[in-house]
């Protein structure tokens, strides 16, 4: 069986249109390990192709990434429900009925519409990578099946 690898890469992550969304620069280098689902598809897919060092342009189309927007995930909330009274369009909430925030997307005097698809959800996207290191996962890590940054120690 082949050992799984650790990967720990730096990216900046833009939109369409080329409006950046996310990046690592400044900061840590993103770890994860390979097979185990901690990035979207597409992209570890990519990744795996690359050695340490390279750096490269890759875009993900959206059912690659976090998948096409589905409208049942869109609810409608009478207003008084809602945490706070002072939102906006835009705004996100955690709940316990979602994994993912909900986004508000829509607000009228009675209702709020919160959106829980991923807010990336429909967009195809473009990560500018570079790898920093590639390594053998550790038994430890491959125990808990995920990687523990540099140096093998949770942080």
């Amino acid at each position: 069986m082949a050992k799984s690898k650790v990967i720990s890469f730096h990216y900046t992550l833009t939109d369409a249109t080329g409006k950046q969304l996310d990046s690592s620069d400044g900061g840590e280098p993103l770890s994860y390990m390979e097979g185990t689902g901690q990035i979207i598809p597409g992209l570890e897919a990519e990744i795996s192709k690359l050695k340490t060092g390279d750096k490269k342009r890759v875009t993900i189309p959206a059912d690659q990434a976090y998948g096409k927007s589905d409208p049942q995930a869109v609810v409608e909330v009478p207003r008084e429900q809602m945490p706070k009274q002072d939102i906006k369009v835009g705004d996100q909430f955690r709940s316990n009925q979602s994994p993912l925030p909900l986004t508000i997307t829509k607000i009228t005097a009675t209702h709020v519409s919160l959106d829980a698809n991923h807010p990336l959800a429909g967009m195809d996207l473009t990560f500018d990578v570079q790898i920093m290191e590639m390594r053998t996962a550790t038994a430890e890590e491959i125990a808990h099946g995920h990687a523990h940054g540099p140096g093998g120690h949770h942080h």
